[in-house]
């Protein structure tokens, strides 16, 4: 309807079924489909958490969050990386919507050119002349820093006292400290800011869900923090994946078993905090974040 606001939730994407397997991964590899022992690996790293991840249900939950929290005169429709429906979906539906201008939110709160700045690229590109907003980060706004700390205290009641809280997002190739991507700093920013809500003595930032190329990538791996610290005699650590916002594979799994593995084998005692998902005041943060950029959209005059 003309006068409304798009708002193109973005999302990494997930297969939809076992059989979708292959093709979201080789949709992952930049068309380059996997080898049968990297989708054996794959398949049974989603078959330990259930078979599917829950990652679309979680996103399309949220999605619904923020709509409600932003009401009337916005369209809100959902473009993911890798799978249906893909980004340029999403900015299709808005403009078959007769939007005014759209807004482009990542469900991510960290930015990096090589994460965020790839959804942006392809936003504008599918935006075809339609006016459009990047949300770039959103890594130090209250109600997040707010929740996320909530949730690190109930984490740090789970085991004993003096753990140290690692605070971690997904890895990227180290190749974006050589260009000054913010990334890093946003996440020890991030850590930081919930470190001080929370009151945390022992804490420290690291990385996770490598991915398995020959290029370096970001570390310290969390995995490698977990047996340094067990080594060390720290009594016990609680991660908190503060760079991602859903239940989904690099959490239930990368997490929840092998994290949690590694800790098991090494005696420290080991917790995660849980996830934000669609919790309300996730998606009213989201909501004042997309209306900052936006502003608010035209008041409707008299039928």
């Amino acid at each position: 309807m003309a006068g409304e606001v798009g708002v193109l939730v973005m999302a990494y994407g997930t297969p939809s079924s076992p059989d979708d397997l292959e093709r979201y991964y080789t949709h992952i590899r930049r068309g380059r489909p996997p080898s049968p022992d990297q989708l054996a690996d794959l398949r049974g790293r989603y078959d330990a958490i259930g078979g599917l991840s829950p990652l679309l249900e979680r996103t399309r939950a949220q999605l619904d969050g923020v709509a409600l929290a932003l009401g009337d005169g916005y369209v809100v429709a959902l473009g993911m990386k890798h799978a249906a429906p893909f980004v340029e979906d999403g900015m299709g539906e808005l403009r078959a919507a007769g939007v005014d201008r759209a807004v482009g939110l990542v469900l991510a709160p960290h930015y990096s050119a090589l994460s965020v700045g790839e959804y942006a690229e392809r936003a504008r590109d599918a935006a075809n002349g339609l006016p459009f907003t990047m949300i770039e980060s959103w890594h130090l706004e209250d109600g997040y820093l707010d929740l996320v700390s909530a949730r690190v205290r109930e984490a740090v009641s789970a085991v004993p006292a003096g753990s140290e809280v690692v605070f971690t997002a997904h890895s990227l190739p180290a190749r974006v400290l050589d260009t000054g991507d913010p990334y890093p700093d946003q996440l020890r920013q991030t850590a930081e800011a919930v470190a001080r809500r929370a009151g945390l003595e022992r804490w420290s930032t690291a990385w996770q869900s490598a991915g398995r190329t020959p290029e370096p990538w970001l570390g310290p791996d969390i995995l490698d923090v977990i047996r340094t610290l067990a080594a060390g005699g720290a009594p016990g650590v609680v991660v908190c994946p503060a760079g991602f916002v859903s239940d989904h594979l690099e959490v239930l799994y990368d997490l929840d078993v092998e994290a949690a593995a590694v800790a098991r084998d090494s005696g420290i005692p080991f917790a995660r905090t849980r996830s934000l998902d669609d919790d309300p005041a996730l998606c009213r943060t989201l909501a004042e974040v997309v209306g900052s950029v936006a502003g608010p959209p035209p008041r409707a005059g008299p039928a």
